[in-house]
């Protein structure tokens, strides 16, 4: 019937993966020695996949038992961990032999080593706190398909109250944790951020949203001579007061909710670290055009934040950051094309996407107020 809508199709799968989804194409496959490794490879990577959950539990029991912290010490027998741990030795095991197939440690006539990738976890900021934190999100996901249907209440959701603006962040007990978990793990994001962005020619940086001020300080370890303000809930303010003490008097405190509060003028660049994604789509339009309000012409804003891969998903960010945002029921995971339309249409200008060398840890994007 002529002007009638044409129905729609849906295009089918692709060559390659008609091919995977052919059991004679596998078979065949592994009789050619060229397909065979990839074959086997992407088999592997499949059963990583399917199996995930259970490396992230045994590493979740390695932490909350601290074996990695035990053989840090010095080698131990199986025998010796299990009597000190309370872990029934044939268990003392399999939890040791699991830690060695992720290689945080490993095993030598009879004795259990601390593996230089153990080594690292231990040394890496916030790592083993953001491990600790898991068991939250564990439990909230307990159901993944009423949790994706939008049928739990998400215990990850009543540890970020300061989401809500000053006056639900009337916990300082509840606030402070946050801000000692943010806190652990933003040296990774200072460093990755400072070392994406260009301050040359900044006078004065404030940083909006900035916790206990971990950001500001390792600016003001690189910057020695720019101005440094922060602005965050009244609850952070004294953690951020002492770990700025060294700083003063070229760093100023001001308590505000960007929620409810004017943001104070007078900085020539505003930072956002790991603001945004707390955050849904209204808040952050209204945050983004304040940020615009308080900026001179030509004042910089910088965002920092781990970032959706959007085209091309990430496994850090779409899977681990992505749900994670989804279960505190405020905010989301953005990809960098999706803050770069926002920043447009809140007036910026020069919006630049500096990339992210370590998506897991941050991606930056910067613009121009013109």
């Amino acid at each position: 019937m002529e002007g009638a809508p044409r129905p729609y199709r849906t295009k089918g799968p692709g060559l390659l993966t008609r091919a995977a989804m052919s059991p004679r194409f596998h078979a065949i496959a592994q009789r050619i020695p060229g397909l065979r490794g990839k074959a086997r490879a992407e088999g592997q990577a499949l059963f990583d996949v399917v199996q995930g959950f259970v490396a992230a539990q045994a590493l979740y029991a390695l932490v909350e038992l601290r074996v990695l912290h035990l053989l840090a010490e010095g080698a131990q027998t199986t025998g010796a961990l299990a009597q000190r741990l309370a872990v029934p030795e044939p268990r003392m095991a399999v939890l040791l032999q699991a830690g060695a197939a992720l290689k945080l440690l490993r095993g030598k006539a009879g004795l259990w080593h601390l593996a230089p990738r153990g080594g690292a976890f231990l040394t890496v900021p916030g790592l083993e706190a953001m491990v600790r934190h898991h068991d939250v999100l564990y439990r909230d996901l307990a159901d993944p398909v009423a949790f994706f249907r939008g049928q739990t209440r998400p215990e990850l959701a009543g540890f970020w109250p300061y989401v809500f603006g000053a006056g639900a962040a009337a916990d300082p007990g509840l606030a402070e944790r946050y801000s000692r978990l943010m806190a652990d793990s933003q040296a990774l994001v200072a460093a990755d951020t400072l070392r994406l962005v260009d301050l040359r020619g900044v006078r004065h940086l404030m940083d909006v949203g900035g916790g206990t001020g971990a950001f500001l300080a390792a600016v003001a370890h690189a910057h020695p001579d720019l101005r440094l303000t922060l602005f965050d809930l009244p609850a952070v303010v004294p953690g951020a007061s002492a770990r700025l003490a060294p700083f003063a008097p070229r760093v100023s405190i001001t308590p505000g909710s960007f929620r409810d509060d004017p943001l104070p003028r007078g900085a020539d660049a505003i930072s956002l670290v790991r603001v945004l994604y707390d955050h849904a789509d209204e808040t952050v339009d209204r945050l983004l055009r304040a940020v615009h309000d308080a900026l001179p012409p030509g004042g910089r804003l910088i965002v920092s934040e781990p970032m959706s891969g959007g085209n091309s998903p990430d496994p850090a960010t779409d899977v681990y950051f992505a749900v994670y945002t989804l279960a505190m029921q405020t905010g989301r995971t953005r990809s960098a094309a999706e803050i770069a339309k926002k920043l447009a249409e809140a007036g910026f200008s020069a919006v630049r996407d500096l990339g992210a060398p370590r998506p897991f840890v941050t991606h930056v994007v910067t613009a121009i107020r013109a």
